[in-house]
Parts: structure tokens; C-alpha cells; sequence
């Protein structure tokens, strides 16, 4: 666990670190500078160069890395990353509730829980951190990309572990809404049952037949709008694309779903066509003071 950063946060995240190794045991050293050992050590396609003459590493204590210091074991450097221009994700981000402990948000689609991959300032969490000035919000659960609706935040870190352990033990009630093809043949209400797997790496998930149920969910028709149907699905456990991968396996793919039934090459930077699932309510027990509280999302579908 590294020391607290001498760094402020930048566009909503902190600083990044790294650190050099323990102690050699009297073996020769590889590095006799500091500039030397970043320059062996980082990624390529960093400008280390660029940033040493820019003064933007640090010492644990706030003081500037300088090309040729010393080599030092065991010590922590801090920098912020440069990051790439993202175009912005378009819609509001509605906030539905806030007090001291809790950020309750209306997610819009395409824009990512947490900063990630090629999603950095463009995700929930950093535009929010900079927006409502609270450097240590964090989310207590995570939605897809694409997915939309109620998303829960902590406003600080002392406040994550009573309610993330409410996500733990499966104390939270949530519905979603969903819109997809309309087939008449199907009997609702029904509940799906099966055991879904996720590949490291592998954009789809997988049912895997015959493996123990790890996967839950109750359907039900909402509404019923021409060839399409509203679905409200209740889900009682939580695998990777649990909800989309249960309407696809009833012949009944969500709209708009980029990787169900098949993966579409679309770009990361294509906003066009919003899959059309919300997390429609979530319900809990207030961990800190015993109140049943009830988050309701404002979006309806179609999502346009």
C-alpha cells in the first residue's frame, strides 16, 4: 500500500505511482540515477525525457525527481498520466438523491462507472469527483457501459464498506426495464436459470449447460409497444451481462446490444444506437441508520 500522494488530483483522479525495487543485498545496482532507472522501466511510448524536464515526477514528499539523482531502493515516485482527448459522452448526469454519505445517480448510456481502458475523464466517477468537488467518491457497484439508470456512490471512503457489504450479501433490491422483440409465444411471467461464465478477455459470456446455477432472473411483459415489448426483469444475482445474455437465450435480444446475439464492430466513440436496458429502481436498508430507501431512474424507453 503506498503512502499517502503529495500530489492533488487532477481532472477528478489522483496520482499515479511507481516505486523502485527493495534493497539489492550489496548486488551491483542496474541504475545509477533515477532518470536512468524510469527510462529502463517505463512502458513504451512514454516520454519520460519530457516529463523530467517538465518537473512532473515527484518524491513522496513533494519534491522533484531530477534526472540525475541518485538511484534510490524502495522508493516511491508519483506523475499523472497523460491522458487521451475523449469526446464526450453525450446526456446529463441527473443526480437523484445526495446527503453525507451517498451520490445517487441517473446514469446516461456510453459512459463508463469507473475510469478505464480509453474511458478516463469521460466515466462517472471522475466527472463527478471534479463536478460535486468530492475527491474520494467512489461507486458501490458498477454498471456496463452501455447501461443506464440508478448508480449508487459513496461520498467517502469510510462510508464504502457498510453499504458495499449490503452488495455483498445480496441485500439490494434492484429492477431493470428493457426493451426487445415481442414474441407472443413465450409465457410470462417466467424465471431464467442457469450458470453463466465470462473469459478473461472474451467480449461474450457464455451459458454453460449442466454446471450448477449461479445465474438468476424473474421476466415479466411491462408493456407491449407494436413488434417490441417492455420487459421488467428482476435479477437475484449478479454475473457479467446476466440480464442481456437471459433475454437473448429466450430468442428476445435487447435492442441496440452491441455484443448479443453477436459482437458489432462499433467504436468505443459511437454514441448512436443506446442499448435499451435501464436499472430502472433500486431499493435498500440503510446500513448507517436503518432507512428503507427507494432510488427511481427518470429514463424511459425508448432510449433515444
Amino acid at each position: 500500500m503506498p503512502p499517502r500522494s503529495p500530489l492533488p488530483p487532477r481532472h477528478g483522479l489522483g496520482a499515479a505511482w511507481v516505486r523502485t525495487p527493495d534493497h539489492d543485498h550489496g548486488r551491483p545496482r542496474p541504475w545509477s540515477t533515477m532518470g536512468h532507472w524510469l527510462r529502463d522501466t517505463s512502458p513504451e511510448g512514454v516520454d519520460v525525457d519530457g516529463m523530467l524536464a517538465d518537473e512532473r515526477f515527484v518524491y513522496g514528499d513533494g519534491s522533484v525527481l531530477l534526472a540525475d539523482d541518485a538511484y534510490r531502493p524502495h522508493t516511491f515516485v508519483w506523475f499523472h498520466r497523460d491522458l487521451r482527448e475523449e469526446p464526450e459522452v453525450p446526456g446529463d448526469i441527473a443526480v437523484l438523491h445526495r446527503d453525507e454519505r451517498l451520490v445517487v445517480v441517473d446514469k446516461p448510456p456510453f459512459l463508463s462507472t469507473i475510469p478505464r481502458g480509453r474511458h478516463v475523464r469521460q466515466s462517472v466517477t471522475v466527472r463527478l469527483r471534479d463536478e460535486l468537488g468530492l475527491p474520494e467518491l467512489s461507486p458501490l457497484h458498477r454498471l456496463d457501459r452501455v447501461t443506464s439508470g440508478v448508480l449508487l456512490l459513496a461520498t467517502e471512503r469510510r462510508w464504502r464498506g457498510p453499504y458495499q457489504s449490503l452488495f455483498e450479501h445480496r441485500q439490494v433490491r434492484k429492477t431493470y426495464l428493457a426493451l426487445a422483440p415481442r414474441r407472443d409465444e413465450l409465457t410470462f411471467p417466467c424465471t431464467v436459470r442457469n450458470h453463466i461464465a465470462k473469459t478473461r478477455g472474451v467480449w461474450q459470456a457464455q451459458v454453460v449447460p449442466d454446471a450448477p446455477v449461479n445465474a438468476v432472473t424473474d421476466i415479466e411483459v411491462e408493456a407491449r409497444l407494436g413488434d417490441l415489448a417492455v420487459y421488467r426483469l428482476t435479477p437475484h444475482t449478479g454475473r457479467t451481462h446476466q440480464l442481456r445474455l437471459h433475454l437473448h437465450g429466450l430468442g428476445i435480444p435487447i435492442v441496440g446490444d452491441p455484443l448479443y446475439p453477436e459482437v458489432l464492430d462499433v467504436s468505443v466513440d459511437d454514441f448512436s444506437t443506446p442499448l435499451q436496458l435501464v436499472a430502472s429502481t433500486l431499493e435498500i436498508v440503510d446500513p448507517v441508520d436503518g432507512r428503507e430507501r427507494r432510488f427511481v431512474s427518470g429514463r424511459s424507453l425508448p432510449i433515444t
